[in-house]
């Protein structure tokens, strides 16, 4: 007798032990790109400030990209655990505003126990405006986005160049040439009836021709 598949009747491969959740890993590998160019924005800044201030540039350096690693990582880590816990995709740009907020708090809390406990309290408060003022900026530039998107294109077509002086066309928009149509199909009618009116005043003359015709053979039949 055959052993069974040990893929399973359904034939999907096995799950494997160390494999993470989709959830956690939405949270995590953004976070940590985050946290890796937050980093190398740390070192830079901390090496031309390092020269600037301290005996031991490198040090200095290393130190500021350490800290500016964790703060990033953390930040949007926490950001990432609060509008997963909220509903991703249903949360409001205020929501955002809010959770940004609160991820700057723990990613402020984070930097000042690096930097020493004096530095918690006043590093959750600044971070925390500063993740909500950031997010808050963020939401007004898309929102603005959206609206352009959304216009309709005329503000385009008026711009065009065809539509300058020099050029012998025009770009038309849809309602322009809508109008434009019925203007011309308002104009085939007037030309159709004029045309029918024709036809019924000839028709009428051949009648009365007609008529004429038959009263005259008719006098001309008679008998004197």
């Amino acid at each position: 007798m055959s052993q069974p598949s040990r893929t399973g009747e359904s034939g999907e491969a096995p799950r494997r032990r160390n494999d993470l959740p989709p959830e956690v890993l939405d949270i995590i590998a953004p976070a940590l790109q985050v946290g890796g160019i937050s980093g190398m924005s740390g070192l830079l800044v901390g090496g031309f400030a390092g020269v600037v201030r301290s005996n031991t540039p490198f040090l200095f350096a290393l130190a500021s990209g350490i800290q500016w690693s964790i703060l990033g990582g953390t930040f949007w880590a926490s950001r990432g655990i609060v509008l997963h816990a909220w509903g991703k995709d249903k949360v409001t740009p205020r929501e955002k505003i809010s959770a940004s907020a609160i991820a700057g708090t723990v990613g402020g809390t984070a930097g000042g126990l690096l930097r020493g406990r004096k530095n918690v309290i006043p590093g959750a408060i600044m971070f925390a405006i500063l993740g909500a003022t950031g997010q808050m900026v963020y939401n007004m530039a898309d929102a603005r986005n959206s609206e352009r998107s959304q216009e309709p294109q005329e503000r385009d077509l008026k711009d065009s160049w065809l539509n300058s002086k020099w050029s012998p066309m025009k770009v038309l928009s849809d309602a322009e040439y809508e109008s434009m149509l019925q203007e011309k199909l308002l104009r085939i009618n007037a030309q159709i009836a004029l045309v029918d009116e024709n036809i019924e005043a000839l028709r009428g003359q051949e009648r009365e021709i007609a008529a004429k015709k038959a009263l005259d053979e008719s006098q001309v039949s008679k008998p004197n």
